[in-house]
């Protein structure tokens, strides 16, 4: 066994690289579903969010993010920027470092499409700092981490509560639409989506092909997402249960496309693109907190219910007048509280209470702290920019550039 160590280290490192590589991907998946449900007019800030947020997220997790949520200041420095198996592990330190610090800019990723066309640029930058740097990380302690913050029992380990989320349905999802809720709540809706008189007016996006490529370039990136939280696939045992988490992934999703497609047409009597896209992400959240135990024939039903769900809550959010040009709430919040909540039906040792109290933390957690962070910067810099900014759109307003110059003036 000890010679095939050397062996099972490189394959276990190279696997967690490539499958952060793909989680990464993601970034690429957000931005260009962000930049086609919004208005031309606001392209260029979306791109700019999402490329300087991803950044962030890398440079804040890495200063103090991991250690706050591994409790490892000392392990970092000597693991991570070093070389070597350190206590056993069966890949380099630094693979870890790399597959942790991009589920974080997913998490962040996800409150840039609900905010956009009215926030301004610095202040979302702002918090994407908090984020990253505490906010995460501390949810992220009582969860992966398996560590007591402010005497809050774990909710994950060996000593834990019990609580299940195997890639992050509640961790990484549920956490970004609780910060998105929060930040939505106090920016308000943007010009013109609801009338006086209760109506609601559609403001479509600008882009529905870019929108479609980032849902497939997203549903490719989740195979790393859920797959690569295996950490490990250098045993048979391993190597099957990765086959089949990407399989379950990739049934969840075509399951949830397909149901709110049909829900789509029986509902407004059309084909909506829209909530296809939607509800294949949906199912892909959903089978995020136990993509390891369900059938494919399962997971297909668990993807097709998180699909219906997510329509319904789009319409119903809607109905509240919480403006979210994108259904990142829906999507992410809704749907990955149903994925915690679906765990118990296929995995062992757990229960839909402690799902329950686990979904529950991440939420309160994420969406209180939030809040207070979206006040200060509201009373500091202001998080919204002018009601003439937001008619000419945030691009020139806030990086003095057109998305398409030629077409300048299109889709205002």
């Amino acid at each position: 066994m000890e010679e095939l160590f050397p062996i099972k280290y490189a394959l276990d490192t190279f696997y967690f690289l490539v499958m952060g590589a793909l989680v990464m991907w993601m970034a690429a998946g957000f931005a260009m579903l962000e930049a086609g449900l919004v208005r031309s007019k606001n392209t260029v800030e979306i791109l700019t969010k999402n490329i300087v947020l991803y950044a962030i997220a890398c440079i804040m997790y890495m200063v103090c993010g991991y250690s706050i949520m591994y409790g490892s200041a000392g392990y970092f420095l000597s693991g991570i920027m070093g070389s070597g198996a350190d206590g056993g592990s069966t890949y380099a330190p630094s693979a870890d470092f790399f597959f942790q610090v991009v589920f974080v800019a997913t998490a962040m990723s996800i409150v840039s499409g609900a905010v956009a066309e009215r926030m301004k640029l610095w202040a979302f930058l702002a918090f994407a700092v908090v984020m990253t740097a505490f906010i995460y990380p501390m949810e992220g302690k009582w969860t992966w981490g398996a560590g007591s913050v402010f005497g809050m029992y774990a909710l994950m380990g060996d000593d834990g509560l019990g609580f299940k989320d195997f890639a992050g349905s509640g961790i990484v999802h549920l956490a970004g639409a609780s910060a998105a809720l929060a930040g939505v709540m106090l920016l308000g809706a943007r010009k013109g989506k609801y009338g006086k008189n209760g109506e609601i007016n559609a403001i479509p996006g600008a882009n529905l092909p870019l929108a479609t490529l980032g849902t497939f370039i997203l549903w490719l990136g989740w195979f790393g997402f859920n797959g690569g939280s295996q950490l490990v696939v250098s045993s048979v045992t391993d190597a099957n249960a990765v086959a089949l988490i990407i399989v379950n992934t990739n049934m969840a999703a075509a399951g949830g496309c397909v149901a709110a497609l049909i829900l789509a047409r029986l509902m407004f009597k059309k084909a909506d693109l829209t909530m296809a896209l939607n509800g294949a992400l949906a199912g892909l959240v959903a089978i995020t907190a136990s993509p390891d135990t369900p059938s494919p024939v399962l997971a297909t039903l668990f993807g097709a219910i998180a699909g219906v769900i997510v329509v319904f809550s789009i319409v119903v959010i809607d109905k509240l007048k919480i403006d979210d040009p994108v259904g990142a709430i829906s999507v992410h919040g809704v749907a990955g509280f149903f994925g915690l909540m679906i765990v118990p039906i296929t995995a062992e040792g757990t229960s839909f209470f402690v799902q329950l109290v686990g979904a529950l933390t991440i939420f309160v957690w994420v969406f209180v702290v939030s809040l207070i962070v979206w006040a200060i910067l509201k009373a500091v810099m202001g998080i919204r920019v002018s009601e003439e900014e937001e008619y000419e759109g945030v691009d020139i307003a806030e990086c003095g550039m057109d998305a398409y110059p030629e077409f300048t003036g299109a889709g205002k």
